[in-house]
């Protein structure tokens, strides 16, 4: 059976003004680690552009094959094959993680998903790892704007476990296991990035 390759407007949208940040804050050569690679276009650009950094795409089943034909077609040496990774998953495929990247899924996870992703990083993340999260949130229990609200009023209608999280709620969970906002940036479309930093584990 023949595979189409899948394509998403989104990231093409918002690839350029992505790696504007992430440039910034994968700087120096590590390996990142992308959950929810969706279909591939972001880890091919991202890996085009940023040279010294090794990016690991990883998504469920179901999006292998698609990450796979635009990797093939990329042909940069420095984007690992495609992993199979569900974040409800007991065991992640790693040792351990020195950068993530996330675009546009916490919306699409449940709550109780959101919150298993926060406890693997706590296992996975290193000390320093950089981690970057993508795509609309509230703040103070409000959409910031109106086509978000049409947004999250859509998510629901498909899923009503999904919809846009709360901005303060997703920092208490990084702030649990030890990950620091350094930034929170203003993206096209009513997106934001926000940048955390693993520290020390904190004494009682």
């Amino acid at each position: 059976m023949t595979i189409e390759k899948p394509f998403s407007q989104a990231s093409e949208n918002n690839k350029q003004a992505i790696l504007e940040i992430i440039k910034e804050v994968f700087c120096q050569p590590t390996t990142v680690w992308e959950i929810g690679s969706g279909t591939g276009q972001h880890a091919c650009h991202f890996a085009a552009n940023l040279p010294h950094v090794r990016w690991q795409a990883t998504d469920r089943q179901d999006n292998i094959p698609g990450i796979r034909l635009w990797l093939d077609q990329a042909q940069l040496s420095n984007l690992e094959p495609p992993l199979m990774l569900d974040v409800c998953d007991t065991a992640w495929p790693c040792r351990a993680i020195d950068g993530l990247f996330t675009a546009n899924t916490l919306h699409i996870m449940s709550w109780d998903e959101v919150r298993i992703l926060f406890e693997r990083l706590d296992r996975y993340l290193r000390v320093g790892a950089s981690v970057c999260f993508y795509g609309p949130f509230n703040y103070h229990g409000t959409y910031t704007s109106e086509s978000n609200a049409r947004f999250d009023q859509w998510l629901k209608s498909r899923n009503p476990l999904s919809g846009i999280r709360h901005f303060e709620d997703v920092v208490a969970l990084a702030s649990a296991i030890d990950l620091d906002l350094q930034a929170d940036h203003a993206m096209p479309a009513n997106n934001r990035l926000l940048v955390f930093k693993r520290g020390e584990r904190k004494s009682c």
